[in-house]
């Protein structure tokens, strides 16, 4: 179940609202625990008593390690949670991948290849084993002491607002708001008015733009040129960011709506001047999870020089294995660790030169590029579809009707509007999370209300409505 489905919209969010907000507070979280339930099993009946079965299991190891004092044996818990949690996405989300690796190379050496049963993958697994772990860590190092509930921890990983695509949240900032939060009715509007604006950005942008990217991604590079290749990957660039912000958008909404102060997922990443800004803005709940739990502890900036140019190739790999089990991904994570580690030797001094126009667009020229990576699995397909791109065989390309050309343009618009000061105001009030004024508030609902029914309209009359980030 997508947040932007009939299903979801018409009959599990009513239905669901209806209930949580006419329980008596004790009741709310057991409420919200059994809707996750739900909401997850829809979409993987057969893997919900698999995560139900490892949240028991973490939630024990945990407690015993915080109730341990300093030690062999507290530090022996905290390798068996890490280990069960890293344990469950290695053999999920990448048995399949090594497995197929280690079969080319037997029979590149003439080797008999292993029989195996490829592994379904658990929706979600990467979000919600990186909120394990930051659990097991932040008890750890004593940030917050551990839940005392079971239903609270697993409501902690599989609350459905931000189960299947985030954003990441760590314990040690939502913790207090799972035994105790602020509900109101202004947070429950300026939630509303989110999560529509995420709906809109999800509906009417990034779908539009994914239905007129695939064709062209899809299709043999050799039948293309290199109008069609750019119309492409620029209909794919802005796809991914409407799609997976929207969806943040919207988590972030539904979260207010119970009382939950999710962290922000997006900031207009592509108006960056940088690879090290893009990274900033960029899916920020991942990025910081990256610096905060593996690239300080490897040593960050503090280390020498080497050290710490291979701990960002070192990261930015881990981030893009951990996108997807493939060869690409990997290659898109040392391609952004690859600019970083220039940012930092000369690039970033460059482009400051350059003027903020010349550098916002070498960069979102260099972000374009690396989404090829991220769209094509096939790396030679990849390399060949950036050759058509840069070939200069232009010619005309009669695709594009007039809606998509008017969602082309609307994507173009908000994804740069905030480099003009009075639009990133604008922005800022829009998303506001506690907006009270009467006015303000009275509009928002009435438009909110108008785009929810105009996308609910689209989602009926569309067979078109993938969710990127639902697989990883």
């Amino acid at each position: 179940m997508v947040f932007s489905s009939v299903v979801f919209l018409v009959y599990f969010l009513p239905f669901f609202f209806l209930l949580y907000h006419f329980a008596d507070r004790k009741y709310k979280n057991y409420i919200l625990l059994a809707g996750s339930i739900l909401f997850y099993a829809w979409g993987g009946p057969q893997f919900i008593y698999l995560i139900l079965l490892s949240c028991a299991l973490n939630f024990w190891l945990v407690y015993k390690m915080d109730a341990l004092p300093k030690g062999r044996l507290r530090l022996t818990f905290f390798w068996l949670s890490i280990t069960l949690n890293v344990g469950l996405l290695l053999y999920f989300k990448y048995a399949n991948f090594f497995i197929d690796n280690i079969n080319l190379l037997l029979s590149t050496w003439g080797g008999n290849s292993i029989s195996w049963t490829k592994i379904v993958l658990p929706i979600g697994i990467s979000f919600f084993t990186f909120q394990s772990l930051t659990y097991t860590v932040d008890v750890y190092q004593k940030k917050h002491a551990p839940l005392k509930k079971l239903s609270n921890y697993i409501l902690y990983i599989i609350c459905f607002p931000q189960l299947i695509a985030g954003p990441i949240v760590r314990f040690n900032e939502i913790a207090d708001q799972i035994t105790e939060r602020t509900e109101n009715n202004v947070l429950r509007i300026n939630g509303f008015i989110r999560f529509c604006i995420g709906l809109s950005k999800k509906v009417i942008i990034a779908n539009t733009m994914g239905e007129f990217a695939d064709p062209i991604m899809n299709s043999n590079v050799d039948l293309l040129n290199s109008s069609q290749a750019w119309l492409g990957i620029l209909a794919y660039t802005f796809q991914i960011y409407f799609d997976f912000s929207g969806y943040s958008d919207m988590a972030i909404g539904l979260g207010l709506m119970m009382g939950f102060q999710f962290p922000e997922n997006f900031n207009n990443p592509y108006i960056s001047t940088s690879i090290t800004e893009f990274w900033r803005r960029w899916h920020i709940t991942l990025g910081r999870w990256m610096r905060d739990y593996l690239y300080i502890p490897l040593g960050g900036n503090r280390a020498s020089t080497s050290r710490m140019y291979f701990n960002l190739i070192f990261v930015f790999t881990v981030s893009g294995f951990w996108h997807g089990a493939s060869w690409s991904f990997i290659l898109w994570g040392l391609y952004h660790g690859f600019f970083l580690i220039l940012d930092r030797l000369f690039l970033i001094k460059l482009l400051n030169k350059s003027g903020k126009l010349i550098s916002t667009l070498f960069t979102f020229l260099v972000v374009i590029i690396g989404w090829v990576f991220f769209r094509i699995e096939d790396i030679g397909q990849a390399f060949q579809f950036i050759q058509c791109m840069f070939s200069f065989n232009f010619g005309f390309t009669g695709e594009l009707n007039l809606y998509t050309k008017l969602i082309f343009g609307l994507a173009l618009f908000f994804s740069f509007f905030t480099s003009i000061k009075p639009f990133l105001n604008f922005e800022q009030l829009v998303f506001k999370r506690d907006a009270q004024k009467t006015t303000q508030l009275t509009v928002g609902v009435i438009l909110s209300l108008v785009f929810f029914i105009f996308c609910l309209s689209l989602i009926t009359t569309s067979s078109f409505n993938p969710f990127i980030y639902f697989r990883f």
